[in-house]
């Protein structure tokens, strides 16, 4: 249950509401430790790499289970892919656009001006670490949830991005079933505190340099429900001595600061299933696999022997290595190897099956193979639109849970910054318009669905009747939205008017024999 601001705990004393705030946090941590044994197994196949969920020692193996590296690749693969059609880099994957509810008349004048704002924005996006922090959030997503953190920068670079990694973070749902509480746990050394957070105000009697150990932090966002306002508490909290060293308020569109969002989730859970979730069974197979074909290979190298007890061979004793000598009694046959068994066949069977359900799983095959041909680009937007139909939900959810929020927190930054000035009409602000590939290759399907139409219409009634029957205008304007064209490119009304009666007065000149019009 998310914390709801009341009368009364806007009352409680700095105490009451420190207990309160490591209360709703340990309710947390409890979902989040049925999850942790899924969560440590998917990361430890297939990010090794990462922080581990249970306490471990800084540079740590944590390679040991792994023997075959096809989930490895295929999360790096994923996540790369998955940029590149949703994020790509150096691209406008987005614009913003005029609303519906702004007037006709108004619309050119301010799209030109979010035109100039859209560029600034992915400007500022292509020199900030963006693309290396949402690179690491997707292969996050692959488990089942990233999570990135959008703050403000400095001078210049004004936005800083940050993927925080899901050991760190609890997360629970509000009333609507929406992420609307995020904690964030944090260590530090006493004397860095004022550098994390400025503005702290320490405990009393708390002298940072006499302090030897630590200090476990928790960063706490949650949604206040009132006033139909979005609006979000912010609390930095120490658990021993219990004190709030920072407590703010954010409000507006675009105030949460934290960007959680999930592949695909169950009803009622708060984390996300992501797609190596599908493939744990084949993952662990594989891994399996490899393990007992290297031991089989390691015994068909050294082999494995018997010896007759006869008292003078002692194993332990032994060095199979060349040119040494064995001791063996009279009569003995000494040592004599055992066949080991060297058919693989099976095993590389199953091997190649369960890699191809990893591959399958991981979108590996929809994406394409970067070792393969360089694809045309009619084939990389076929394999684009064959990804968006198997991924259509998921990407639904990547937009409303991704794209939007991230967009309208740049925007608030911004502005706050006095960089930019989102115009507005009687309040009304503007709409995010996705234009990534993945977007692309959903629209394209729109666009075909229209020629076909047309032709449809062409061959049942005639050429001659697409213009009584279909708005050619109108159809010019669908299709520029839908192939994500600038409005610049299509001539308004009045000047297609002009342009048709100069080509009337042609035609009539041809047929009388008469002289073309100046300027026809």
């Amino acid at each position: 249950m998310a914390y709801i601001e009341t009368e009364d705990t806007q009352n409680y004393g700095l105490k009451d509401k420190v207990t309160e705030i490591l209360k709703k946090y340990k309710e947390a941590q409890s979902v989040k430790d049925y999850w942790k044994d899924k969560f440590e197994e998917a990361y430890e196949y297939c990010l090794p790499n990462r922080e581990s969920f249970y306490d471990e020692s800084p540079g740590q193996k944590r390679t040991d289970k792994i023997f075959d590296e096809t989930a490895v690749v295929g999360v790096q693969e994923f996540a790369s892919r998955l940029q590149a059609g949703i994020t790509p880099t150096f691209a406008r994957w987005a614009d913003f656009q005029a609303g519906s509810e702004i007037p006709p008349e108004q619309k050119p004048g301010i799209n030109q001006e979010l035109d100039k704002i859209t560029d600034y924005v992915f400007q500022v996006l292509q020199t900030s670490n963006f693309n290396q922090e949402i690179h690491e959030a997707f292969m996050d997503l692959a488990i089942g949830t990233g999570i990135l953190l959008v703050e403000e920068g400095d001078a210049i670079n004004p936005i800083k991005f940050t993927s925080v990694p899901l050991t760190r973070v609890c997360l629970m749902n509000g009333p609507d079933g929406k992420i609307d509480t995020v904690y964030r746990t944090r260590t530090c050394k006493p004397t860095e505190i004022h550098l994390l957070y400025p503005k702290a105000k320490l405990p009393e009697n708390f002298d940072p340099l006499k302090q030897k150990k630590d200090i476990k932090l928790i960063e706490a966002i949650y949604k206040i429900y009132e006033d139909n306002v979005e609006k979000y508490k912010f609390c930095v909290v120490m658990e021993n001595p219990k004190h709030i060293l920072l407590e703010e308020e954010y409000s507006g569109d675009g105030s949460n600061p934290y960007l959680v969002f999930r592949w695909n989730k169950a009803s009622g859970e708060v984390y996300g299933r992501g797609p190596v979730f599908n493939a744990m069974g084949a993952i662990k197979t594989c891994n399996l696999t490899i393990e007992l074909i290297l031991q089989n290979a390691q015994m068909s190298v050294s082999g494995v022997y018997t010896y007759e007890d006869d008292g003078v061979i002692n194993p332990d004793n032994i060095s199979l290595v060349p040119g040494s000598l064995i001791p063996v009694a009279p009569g003995s046959k000494g040592l004599l190897p055992i066949q080991a068994a060297s058919n693989f066949d099976v095993a590389q069977l199953v091997l190649n099956d369960m890699r191809q359900n990893i591959k399958k799983a991981l979108y590996m095959e929809a994406l394409g193979r970067p070792e393969g041909t360089p694809m045309t680009a009619t084939e990389v937007s076929e394999r684009m639109a064959d990804l968006s139909r198997q991924i259509g939900a998921s990407f639904g959810r990547l937009q409303s849970e991704l794209i939007n929020p991230l967009l309208r927190r740049i925007i608030r930054i911004l502005s706050k910054q006095g960089r930019i000035e989102i115009p507005k009409v009687n309040g009304r602000e503007v709409k995010i318009a996705p234009r990534s590939p993945l977007a692309q290759a959903q629209h394209l399907q729109d666009v075909a669905d229209v020629t076909r139409f047309n032709e449809i219409i062409a061959g049942t009634f005639g050429p001659q009747m697409i213009n009584l029957i279909v708005d050619q205008n109108e159809t010019a304007k669908y299709l520029a939205e839908k192939m994500n064209l600038p409005e610049k490119l299509i001539r308004d009304e009045n000047e297609q008017k002009q342009l048709a009666d100069r080509m009337t007065q042609l035609q009539q000149s041809a047929q009388e024999g008469g002289e073309v019009p100046p300027g026809t």
